[in-house]
């Protein structure tokens, strides 16, 4: 799944533009896009763990 990984980064351009304009909401919006990147990795470690499938 590389959604998880597009998140990611999209959550670090938009806390990096966030910080350059001095927008704080940009920037909490890229802290989310990243919490969301670490919450899927976290979950597809989950289910392949539950269900035996060798690590990617």
């Amino acid at each position: 799944m590389s959604d998880k990984h597009i998140d990611k980064a999209t959550g670090r351009a938009k806390e990096a533009a966030g910080v350059l304009a001095g927008n704080d909401r940009l920037k909490d919006e890229g802290r989310v896009d990243q919490a969301k990147a670490s919450t899927k990795d976290a979950a597809d470690k989950v289910v392949d763990a539950l269900s035996g499938s060798p690590k990617h």
